[in-house]
């Protein structure tokens, strides 16, 4: 049985290793470097600090793009990104990355895990037709 497009989404972000997710700023878009990009409950999630101006940004506009280039290919994911206030989807982000664990910790009030709502990917390069992936 072939890949779910949310796993072939997650698992070009996790080839790319870096993605940027672009947010934006009243009128000012802004990007920057992200790496987490994992499953939970059939859902892909992402990963921030409460605190961070990207979260601030999202909390008042939630849509969001990140862009990733792996293999000549580059990946553009779209949606709603969705905070997940549950113990347990912070406690699954950070089992599955335990290099946060030295700055985040499940419940501790700063760590914020969003998932995207309605997402939609299209993968890109120069030389095959893009396909779009809806998760």
């Amino acid at each position: 049985m072939g890949k779910s497009a949310i796993e072939e989404v997650q698992e070009f972000l996790k080839g790319a290793q870096t993605y940027y997710l672009a947010t934006i700023d009243g009128d000012q878009p802004r990007v920057r470097p992200f790496g987490t990009a994992e499953i939970f409950e059939g859902k892909l999630y992402i990963q921030t600090g409460r605190s961070k101006d990207v979260f601030k940004q999202l909390e008042k506009n939630p849509k969001a793009e990140i862009c990733a280039f792996n293999n000549g290919q580059w990946i553009r994911v779209s949606g709603k990104l969705v905070a997940d206030n549950r113990v347990e989807a912070e406690a699954d982000m950070l089992d599955k990355n335990p290099n946060l664990k030295n700055m985040y910790s499940a419940g501790d009030g700063n760590t914020v895990v969003l998932y995207f709502e309605n997402g939609e990917a299209t993968i890109s390069s120069f030389t095959d037709a893009p396909r779009t992936l809806k998760f």
